[in-house]
């Protein structure tokens, strides 16, 4: 054997090594690519019915806003009747309740200076007597 043969003979032993890792990796890329399909087929499955039920809950939602809107709307409306039957009862009521609670205050005062001077004539007259009755006595 010539020194190119045995060159030849190594280079085609290599290559040979070679190819064959090549094709081990080719086999290992293949695997991973069919569980990546494997894998998107099941994402795939499980998310349709997921944005399907998606759907629903945002067709739901915005049901359920279209409602809460109404209720703000009520809710609004009867606020604002609230706050003009509170300034309808005051300007209706609330003057002459004022009155009212005035001249009862007058009349309270009035009588409780009326017993007081009352007490008072007694309390006067008492200790004039009382000096007489030492003058006197």
């Amino acid at each position: 054997m010539s020194a190119g043969a045995v060159v030849g003979l190594i280079f085609a032993v290599f290559f040979a090594i070679g190819v064959a890792f090549l094709c081990v990796v080719l086999l290992r890329l293949a695997q991973v690519l069919r569980e990546t399909k494997n894998l998107v087929a099941g994402i795939s499955e499980k998310t349709t019915p997921l944005l399907g039920e998606i759907t629903t809950t945002v067709v739901t939602a915005n049901e359920q806003l279209g409602k809460v809107d109404v209720i703000t709307d009520n809710v609004s409306n009867i606020s604002t009747n609230a706050s003009a039957l509170a300034s309808t009862f005051s300007a209706t009521v609330g003057g002459p309740m004022i009155k009212a609670a005035a001249f009862s205050y007058g009349v309270r005062s009035a009588i409780a200076n009326r017993r007081h001077a009352e007490v008072e004539k007694r309390v006067k007259g008492e200790i004039k007597a009382a000096r007489k009755a030492k003058k006197g006595a």
